[in-house]
């Protein structure tokens, strides 16, 4: 079963600020509209490769919402990320055969500012290093809309990598494998150095990799990001590269206006390297 990576979802407070920095990093952000339950309302970032940016914020108190953080306790900041597949029933099955427990499909939408309504299907894992699946029902074009929209000023392309933190590395490789029903190409290692163990491997065109703290290096940046991450939110996405345009230099761009995301904007050069 092929898999393809569909979109990360930052969930933030200040919906209108987040649109306004984000534009002044020089992304092009598209207002997405209202999901189908009207908790909450959402802005894209599209990219050339297909994948997007989700922007996400809550028009009232959800306590139920999977993304819902009460008394704002984490703040803005990555909460999940989403892989396309061609069936939600057709993965779901697979991975349920396997022994991996996914909900659904679960029914979704969203309705545009210009009054086009969107359906996907939804499925669910049971634990949070695991991405949630999202199948489009209508047409994709319209949920992830295509043409100028997905250039960016900034030289944005793609999202080539994610990091990931879990709490047992083996037990989340066992979990992929378990998902995606095919050999996994792993890299394995540990960096002593920075307190921290990981796993690479790819699904589609983007590099997943998982870490989790090894301890053994007091201070190591690294280390301190993945433990904050499962401090605060628990297992899930905490880090985005991606690759774009030109030969500029790879640069982190600032938090105050990612609103709190690790996002690395790499060259083509350095992509490819």
């Amino acid at each position: 079963m092929t898999l393809s990576l569909d979109h990360v979802v930052i969930r933030v407070r200040d919906f209108e600020q987040t649109i306004a920095d984000y534009s002044e990093l020089g992304f092009t952000v598209q207002r997405g509209g209202t999901h189908a339950d009207g908790e909450t309302h959402n802005a894209l970032i599209g990219f050339e490769d297909g994948s997007y940016f989700e922007l996400i914020a809550f028009l009232r108190n959800a306590p139920e919402h999977r993304w819902w953080d009460e008394g704002d306790r984490a703040g803005d900041g990555l909460v999940d990320f989403a892989l396309l597949p061609e069936s939600v029933q057709a993965v779901v099955d697979g991975a349920q055969q396997r022994g991996l427990s996914y909900e659904g499909p679960i029914d979704g939408g969203r309705v545009r500012p210009d009054g086009e309504r969107l359906v996907w299907q939804l499925g669910k894992p049971a634990t949070p290093d695991l991405p949630f699946l999202c199948g489009d029902i209508t047409p994709r074009h319209l949920r992830v809309a295509e043409g100028e929209v997905r250039n960016h000023p900034n030289g944005a392309r793609g999202i080539s990598a994610l990091k990931i933190a879990v709490r047992d590395l083996d037990t989340s490789i066992g979990r992929y494998r378990a998902l995606l029903g095919e050999p996994l190409q792993i890299q394995r290692s540990a960096f002593p150095d920075h307190g921290v163990s990981f796993a690479s491997f790819s699904i589609g065109a983007t590099t997943l990799t998982l870490l989790t703290p090894s301890g053994g290096a007091n201070g190591a940046a690294l280390a301190a990001q993945v433990e904050s991450r499962l401090a605060l939110r628990g297992e899930g996405v905490f880090g985005i590269v991606l690759h774009g345009a030109g030969s500029a230099a790879p640069r982190l761009l600032p938090l105050d206006l990612t609103h709190g995301v690790d996002l690395e904007l790499l060259s083509a050069s350095d992509a490819l390297a």
